[in-house]
């Protein structure tokens, strides 16, 4: 299992081009599944979760080929399979994103209940609901779901949840809904751009989506796709990452392959908090700190708010400010597991329910610490390159599920990363082994 060592204390400088959007690839590698013929797909990140969902696609009898360009081929060639392996669906909740173009295409889907990352309760009942209003037959057996319908319907559906809009469900349903005999009406639908990218590519293969980027979605269903090529979007959580790192290093970054647009939320944060951000070009900005940073009270909300894939890196920036500062998450309140091992980086945060509480400190330390998933991943990352001394972070294959060469970018600009396997790791006293284990 491998590690990074970073050694913190460096400014990041320099210039850096953002990957395409791991949230936005998947639903559109599924959508393949809805057509003959060859589907391209454009500035595909090298990810652990796109290689993933592509053997996963593949058992599905879906031909792929990555090639040096960073495009995907993907080509139906045998519909006879219908059932996601257990083993591939357990490391990837979003693989239950091919549920809906099997059952759409094929009339038969069986897909295990989802794995991922462990960042609080998140049951798929909207999505059943949004199948069952869609004309589909549903049954759970041996942790699987079972979906069989001979002919969608049209139908009205309501995708709001406890905690906002679903993506993924409102991805699912959508692309069941394409071809649905009859018209079909997505309420409380997710607005996120990864939910516009895939409503754009299935209307290039012949679909017809309207109010995509809206609460509210209006589907025609149509009797068949053609298949098409579409270029992914630029990864706006990366992009956020990168302006973060920035901020919490005292750097100044130019982040090119950006849309803007996307990272309005989080412009307006970092800009309130005293980090300078400038369009200096197309698809580019420019960020640099030019002033003392101020704490802020923050809350992460669906898309146009703060997006909760980056409320920890966010919590390890507050902890780098003077004062005090709150961060809120609710759309997955229990996503707080990487404060405590802020913590044993000298950091000051209280959870107090589905918000954090923070002191600012004058230096983060170095610890070991433990990734619980993904975006936590990345928050302990930015925390170690602007802490004192080395940092060890483990358990980074959470990392490498979402970022592409995150390492290889940031040494770049500046930083000390060093990937090792986790027994070249320098070893700590025994007492630092022993709160490693109890973190584990």
């Amino acid at each position: 299992m491998d590690v990074f060592k970073i050694q913190g204390g460096t400014s990041l400088c320099g210039t850096v081009a953002v990957s395409g959007s791991k949230n936005a690839a998947l639903p559109m590698m599924a959508a393949a599944l809805l057509t003959d013929g060859k589907t391209i797909l454009n500035n595909v990140p090298d990810l652990v979760d796109v290689r993933t969902l592509s053997s996963l696609l593949t058992s599905l009898g879906c031909e792929m080929t990555r090639h040096a360009n960073g495009s995907l081929s993907l080509e139906v060639v045998d519909e006879s399979h219908s059932e996601a392996d257990y083993e591939l669906v357990r490391k990837m909740r979003a693989s239950v994103c091919v549920m809906g173009p099997l059952l759409a295409r094929r009339g038969h889907a069986r897909v295990s209940l989802p794995g991922g990352c462990n960042i609080g309760h998140r049951p798929i009942d909207i999505h059943l609901r949004g199948f069952a209003a869609l004309g589909a037959q549903i049954d759970i057996h041996q942790g699987d779901i079972i979906l069989q319908a001979t002919q969608l319907r049209g139908a009205d559906i309501d995708l709001a949840g406890p905690n906002g809009s679903t993506v993924t469900g409102t991805c699912n349903l959508l692309t069941a809904a394409v071809l649905a005999q009859g018209k079909s009406r997505l309420t409380s639908a997710a607005m996120e751009p990864e939910v516009v990218a895939l409503a754009d590519l299935l209307n290039e293969m012949g679909a017809k989506i309207s109010g995509q980027g809206t609460p509210t979605l209006e589907v025609e269903g149509v009797a068949e796709l053609s298949p098409t090529t579409q270029t992914v979007i630029p990864d706006r959580i990366e992009a956020a990452t990168l302006m973060i790192a920035s901020a919490m290093t005292r750097g100044k970054l130019t982040i090119q392959n950006v849309n803007p647009l996307h990272l309005s939320a989080v412009t307006t944060v970092l800009q309130e908090i005293g980090v300078s951000i400038h369009e200096s070009g197309v698809s580019q900005l420019e960020i640099a700190c030019e002033r003392e940073l101020s704490p802020v009270n923050i809350t992460a909300l669906p898309y146009p708010g703060i997006p909760t894939d980056i409320q920890a890196q966010l919590t390890a920036l507050l902890c780098t400010l003077p004062g005090r500062s709150v961060i809120r998450d609710q759309v997955f309140p229990d996503r707080f597991m990487h404060c405590a091992e802020l913590n044993r980086m000298n950091a000051k945060i209280r959870q107090q329910g589905d918000r954090a509480l923070i002191t600012g400190v004058a230096q983060l330390q170095g610890a070991h610490v433990m990734a619980s998933d993904l975006r936590a991943s990345a928050a302990l990352v930015l925390a170690a390159l602007a802490a004192r001394d080395e940092t060890v972070i483990h358990r980074i294959y959470h990392l490498d599920r979402g970022y592409e060469a995150l390492e290889t970018k940031l040494n770049l600009l500046g930083a000390n990363v060093t990937r090792c396997r986790e027994e070249d790791a320098q070893r700590r006293s025994p007492s630092e082994r022993t709160n490693l284990r109890r973190s584990a």
